[in-house]
């Protein structure tokens, strides 16, 4: 079992039927998780060795059809999907539905499912849409396990770069199986941040225009991905040391927290208080210069006028 597991094995027992079985090959134990009925389910690293692969699976289906001409359908003005994203949803659903019947699956593209499960996967199928539709190679698939409200495990697969970056609870964030740490960078000056804008930034005024360019003078460089996800799981590498964000939804964000928070990063919503999956804007960063980020966004005016 991992620390986190046995300090939290009292509390997870009582939320999850929790229970510990010995390896009879080595007599290592490992953590199981019940259903509501007592029936087990699975070690938690079964569930992690799933995820990797339907992760993997749906990325590489993604990279195979990139030069691909995509089918572009609209759902707003400049929000799009096209049928790889579909076709990577549905890799995605079908496997859990047939390795996991019961459980609750919450994705970008199609209405969730509601069993009244413990468990719930949160997907986002392609990260990085419009990116993937203009043939710019910067997306990625993001898949979360969530279990009584509490995100268990993360996976984020940036296929062009033959990339997985992985997060249990608990035991840490990796990429590639190489343990993740986020940066020591305490000048925000010297700082590399991320960030991207919501899709209604040509009707609203709180669309992070002012923030941008508050942070833009602030930071060394401010970078703009197009994949949430990815920018998360960069900022748990060290690749960037600070992010924020408005108006993401829960896909874009679950796995991606968990990255940064087991890589050692700190996150919040925009004014420093506890972030959650149903929070309306998210910062993230090293620790370092969380402090720093907050004050400038405080600092400034929310509403851009052109």
């Amino acid at each position: 079992m991992t620390a986190w597991e046995m300090e939290n094995l009292d509390w997870l027992s009582a939320r999850f039927y929790a229970g510990m079985a010995a390896n009879p090959e080595n007599g290592s134990k490992h953590l199981f998780l019940f259903d509501m009925d007592g029936v087990k389910m699975a070690v938690i690293k079964d569930y992690r060795r799933f995820l990797e692969k339907i992760a993997v699976e749906a990325g590489e289906l993604l990279k195979a059809r990139f030069n691909d001409r995509h089918k572009v359908q609209y759902k707003g003005e400049i929000n799009l999907v096209t049928e790889a994203d579909l076709l990577s949803e549905a890799l995605v659903t079908e496997r859990i539905r047939g390795s996991f019947p019961g459980h609750d699956i919450l994705s970008e593209e199609s209405p969730g499912t509601t069993n009244g499960s413990r468990f719930r996967w949160i997907i986002d199928p392609l990260d990085g849409t419009t990116n993937y539709s203009h043939g710019y190679p910067v997306f990625s698939v993001s898949i979360a396990l969530e279990v009584e409200g509490e995100i268990l495990l993360g996976a984020v697969c940036n296929p062009m770069l033959m990339e997985l970056f992985m997060a249990e609870k608990g035991a840490g964030a990796s990429l590639n199986g190489r343990r993740l740490s986020v940066s020591r960078m305490a000048d925000l000056n010297k700082g590399l941040l991320a960030t991207g804008f919501p899709y209604d930034l040509r009707q609203d005024r709180n669309n992070n225009m002012n923030y941008f360019k508050a942070l833009a003078m602030s930071a060394q460089a401010v970078r703009r991905s197009g994949s949430a996800a990815l920018d998360l799981a960069y900022l748990a590498a060290g690749r960037f040391d600070g992010f924020w964000e408005l108006k993401l939804m829960p896909w874009d964000t679950a796995a991606g927290w968990l990255l940064v928070t087991e890589a050692g990063g700190v996150v919040t919503d925009l004014f420093g208080d506890p972030f959650g999956l149903e929070s309306p804007h998210i910062l993230a960063g090293n620790g370092l210069i969380n402090k720093d980020l907050l004050r400038i966004i405080a600092d400034t005016d929310p509403l851009y006028t052109p």
